[in-house]
């Protein structure tokens, strides 16, 4: 593995003049360490049934592609323009206004002309334009168009897996074209060949066989809870008891299993604990359904629709009334955006969420039955449903990254700021033009969250850190809260990486550290183990 890039490497680096000599057509791609993951390895291919399962070297010069590949990608790529739409629209409209070309994380931390959106979309464009149009037929480059040959498959590689999926720039787009879904339908058509990266697929293989992408068993995600629970006990002395598996519960709560595994989502994690634990509600976890996350939506579509589908499936089979959902990105862009095209009316047999605390129907969640853990949340506050004390969080001074999935996805956008208001007296926005819709990416989210890329990952994290420096630096922020289980991950090397001293975490933590228990001793600490402010050891 190469060495790290240093931060002022990296900004020296960016060349937003620099040119290519040439036609950008006949650029290859550059595949170099620390800007690439390792590819799949051949026994995650073949766990979960996809084609060419074989080991592989994204650096090597063989990539071992089946024969006629070429014939493979244009048939789907038949296929999928009489199947969707968008697809097709998408690949006609474009004008190559620009609107979208200094919005992606990637090119603004690059230079690299090809992380524009309109050229990475050109990529695919110009072999759209050859086999699929009378003018590229006829007119070759002069029309924009040209062949599919392994130089423009390894670009096609090495480009979409330099997207996010963040949809930012579609934010921006004048005529809607919604570029995430070009990458993701050149990941699929990619995936025929068995061109996917480890980190996707590894995961996904997890899941498809033991339903989480960190492969836990049952007994290990229970043996975690309780780790948790002794810490839980150790700060507030109240002993919780879950429930796993129980047929009869009213709800089912399903998270990411980056919370069961791993801090900073532990603490979140123990966040959803000890609010449902106050609030006596009548719920069950799942070591079957113990992934909210879906990193199928990185591979194809079916192979999202079938890891969404094992989270209903186990609904029905506990006979719970609705579901609850934690602190995830993709979980709930696939729910909000995707599950009903993919699996029909899934959730027909579950009714529509409706608080036991509160009496509040959330409607909006009618195609989905599945409550956001921070609606839930808010509309607790709201009634005045909790005692809190915000200033256990006043050793932080905290800002809040929209998490791309939850918020450009699904909308959710007041309902944490709310939250966090009401849990924390020093909170401080990013500027406007960084958040809510127009919120920049995490720079390592849709599976590109691996130690191999590290200088992609940063170079994708700039945008994000340097609104995060200008209120580090404004306001003394040491916080950056988030409602995502890979922003939890990704961000806390980010922010190491650029902004020293501001750690992360997620909203449900904070939460926690605000709510006063019934029959709870007194708290000198937060769920890390730091003094609390004017308590014993903290500040005074």
């Amino acid at each position: 593995m190469a060495k790290q890039m240093k931060p002022n490497e990296i900004i020296s680096e960016i060349d937003y003049k620099k040119m290519p000599e040439g036609s950008w057509l006949d650029q290859p791609a550059e595949i170099k360490p620390g800007m690439f993951c390792w590819g799949a390895k051949a026994k995650s291919i073949k766990t979960v049934g996809f084609p060419n399962a074989r080991d592989w070297n994204p650096s090597e010069e063989d990539w071992k592609l089946p024969e006629n590949w070429q014939g493979t990608v244009l048939e789907a790529m038949k296929d999928r323009l009489g199947k969707y739409r968008s697809f097709k629209l998408f690949m006609d409209i474009c004008v190559r206004c620009g609107a979208c070309a200094d919005k992606c994380h990637f090119y603004i931390g690059t230079g690299d002309p090809k992380n524009m959106p309109v050229m990475r979309a050109e990529l695919m464009r110009s072999v759209y334009r050859k086999y699929f149009t009378t003018p590229g037929k006829m007119l070759g480059k002069l029309a924009g168009a040209r062949e599919l040959d392994i130089k423009v498959l390894k670009e096609w590689w090495s480009y979409f897996f330099q997207c996010t999926e963040c949809r930012r720039c579609s934010v921006f787009c004048p005529y809607g074209i919604d570029h995430a879904e070009i990458t993701m339908m050149g990941r699929e058509f990619l995936n025929l060949l068995g061109l996917n990266i480890e980190w996707i697929m590894g995961p996904v293989a997890n899941c498809h066989v033991k339903c989480n992408h960190l492969g836990l068993e049952p007994h290990t995600i229970v043996n975690n809870v309780e780790f948790m629970l002794d810490d839980i006990e150790t700060v507030t002395g109240i002993r919780i008891n879950p429930s796993f598996n129980r047929k009869g519960a009213e709800i089912l709560f399903v998270t990411p299993s980056g919370d069961l595994f791993a801090d900073p989502g532990t603490y979140t994690c123990m966040g959803y604990l000890m609010l449902f634990h106050e609030l006596g509600l009548d719920y069950t976890w799942s070591t079957y359904a113990s992934e909210g996350g879906n990193f199928g939506f990185f591979t194809t579509n079916e192979m999202g629709k079938r890891l969404n589908a094992k989270i209903y499936a186990e609904a029905k089979r506990l006979g719970v009334k609705y579901i609850i959902g934690g602190e995830c990105g993709h979980m709930w862009r696939v729910l909000s955006q995707y599950m009903n095209t993919w699996n029909g009316p899934e959730a027909d047999f579950l009714e529509v969420p409706k608080s036991p605390i509160t009496g509040t129907v959330f409607e909006n969640t009618r195609g989905t039955r599945a409550v956001h853990i921070s609606e839930f949340t808010a509309d607790l506050i709201k009634h005045g449903k909790l005692k809190l004390d915000p200033s256990r969080n006043d050793h932080l001074k905290v800002t809040f990254h929209d998490s791309c999935n939850t918020a450009r996805g699904m909308g959710l956008l007041e309902e944490p700021r709310y939250v966090l208001k009401s849990v924390c007296n020093n909170f401080y926005e990013m500027p406007q033009h960084t958040i809510r819709e127009k919120t920049f990416c995490c720079g390592s989210g849709s599976g590109l969250n691996a130690g191999e890329d590290i200088d992609l990952r940063m170079k994708g994290g700039l945008p994000r850190a340097n609104a995060v420096k200008h209120v580090h630096d404004k306001h003394g922020v040491n916080l950056l809260a988030n409602v995502c289980a890979i922003d939890r991950a990704t961000l806390t090397t980010s922010m190491d990486y650029w902004v020293p001293g501001v750690k992360v975490a997620g909203l449900s933590e904070l939460v926690a550290n605000a709510l006063v228990m019934k029959g709870e001793k007194e708290r000198t600490t937060d769920l890390r183990g730091e003094p609390l402010p004017n308590k014993a050891g903290g500040d005074q």
